[in-house]
């Protein structure tokens, strides 16, 4: 007998069951109408994309110590680990100094602020302050000391990656220097650890769905569509630069290694989805970390590039900058020479790396660089304040997107890619990590695999 066809409402079910990214997609396309229809209702549903961002942030540093650890501990060669840090920091400070002068250029040919003849006098300063709750962007030494950690405890306690960082990098070096004979139970300990992290982020992330509703109802219904009105050529200008941006990353990820941007973001697209529905990076961090040691990449890279990119690579964050500072200039009618364009591009190269975790960071890198200008008033970066958080899905998706393609950059750079098996997941010709997070939870089964060097003859 042939075999009978599942009906229509049966496959739907079937798959809103199975599919994180359904699940998402639906739950994005009901927060937009429930926060359109019923605005009011978008305090109410806050706490939901709140909770579940707080409960990811939870795992995020033992899971980044866990995965850092046991990568430098497998790999056995610390001096590799240094090589991938130093290879790292050169992409990211190379990403980011695209991202900007990308940034500036389009909004000089496209001079999204011509032509407003905003008074900055009638601006609300007072906003700028109640936005980033009085903080201030660290100086470079105070950057550099806040990531080193004064407390074992504090640094998981205040979820500072790169404090863990440092901390996981000095365990690790420690298990190398005393050998596995001296402490045979740490290492397994370690890596039994991360299997119950990994686990309790696939259980998180059941509620993902939810989090995206709450978090869409609320921007909805808080902002209102209107505001895409308003700005509606700065928010089309950075969109479409992120795209271009994307574009060339791909180009450079396809030079570097052969993989297709396009490939890796339909295999990551729920995760993508979920940090543009929450707009929160962090929030799909582990189980991008999953995805991407499942797709070829060695722990030790995964593990020290991805967390280190959360602070020093922020590419949308840097071409929202960059076109934000010419625009808050044109506004005021403003010329800026360029000169002045480029001290922008130098301060905000500087800024940009002390922004993670700064609470209105983009607010604080923006007035830094109006007042060392010294001809933008600082009180008008209050003019953003509209828009800014329309912006968060550009930011969130590019820095995202940015920090990934540097993964794979610096592990073909450093011979920690397994290419075949790569292009074998983005091809699909390997399940990805199922959405309860059962597929691949053995770190043995995701690490990539290396062929042991032939016996000599004789």
């Amino acid at each position: 007998m042939p075999q009978s066809v599942p009906s229509l409402p049966r496959r739907v079910a079937r798959i809103l069951r199975t599919s994180l990214f359904a699940q998402v997609a639906c739950a994005l396309v009901l927060g937009i109408v429930v926060g359109k229809l019923w605005p009011e209702s978008a305090t109410a549903f806050q706490p939901l994309g709140d909770g579940f961002v707080r409960l990811i942030k939870a795992v995020i540093s033992p899971l980044v110590f866990c995965v850092v650890v046991v990568g430098i501990a497998k790999a056995g060669d610390l001096k590799a680990f240094g090589r991938i840090g130093l290879k790292a920091l050169i992409w990211f400070e190379a990403a980011s100094t695209v991202a900007l002068l990308l940034g500036l250029v389009a909004a000089n040919v496209a001079g999204p602020g011509t032509g407003m003849h905003v008074d900055p006098a009638k601006l609300d300063a007072s906003a700028v302050d109640r936005q980033t709750q009085g903080g201030a962007l660290p100086s470079t030494t105070a950057f550099i000391l806040n990531a080193l950690p004064d407390s074992v405890v504090g640094a998981f306690a205040d979820n500072a990656l790169l404090q863990v960082l440092v901390l996981a990098c000095l365990v690790g070096a420690a298990l190398l220097h005393l050998g596995h004979t001296k402490v045979p139970s740490v290492l397994p300990a370690i890596e039994q650890a991360q299997e119950v992290v990994f686990a309790v982020v696939g259980f998180v992330m059941r509620l993902a769905p939810l989090a995206v509703f709450g978090a869409m109802v609320h921007l909805v219904g808080q902002y209102g569509l209107g505001v895409m009105k308003t700005y509606g050529k700065l928010i089309v200008l950075c969109y479409a630069v992120a795209a271009a941006f994307l574009v060339l990353l791909g180009v450079a990820l396809w030079l570097v290694s052969g993989l297709s941007l396009w490939k890796f973001v339909r295999y990551t697209r729920a995760e993508l989805l979920l940090a543009l529905g929450t707009a929160s990076s962090e929030s799909v961090m582990p189980r991008v970390m999953q995805k991407l040691r499942q797709a070829g990449c060695r722990d030790d890279a995964v593990g020290l590039v991805l967390p280190t990119g959360y602070s020093f690579n922020l590419d949308g964050a840097s071409i929202y900058l960059s076109i934000g500072t010419l625009f808050i200039a044109q506004a005021v009618g403003v010329e800026l020479d360029p000169g002045r364009q480029i001290t922008v591009v130098l301060v905000l190269m500087l800024t940009s790396k002390g922004m993670a975790g700064v609470p209105g960071s983009a607010f604080l890198a923006m007035s830094a660089t109006a007042t060392s200008l010294g001809v933008i008033p600082a009180g008008a970066v209050a003019l953003l304040l509209g828009v800014d958080r329309i912006m968060d899905s550009m930011r969130v998706t590019t820095n995202l997107l940015g920090n990934c393609v540097a993964v794979f950059a610096v592990s073909r750079w450093e011979g920690a890619l397994d290419t075949a098996r790569a292009k074998r997941v983005l091809d699909g010709e390997i399940a990805p990590v199922s959405d309860e997070g059962r597929e691949g939870q053995s770190a043995e089964r995701m690490r990539p695999t290396v062929k042991e060097p032939a016996p000599e003859a004789g």
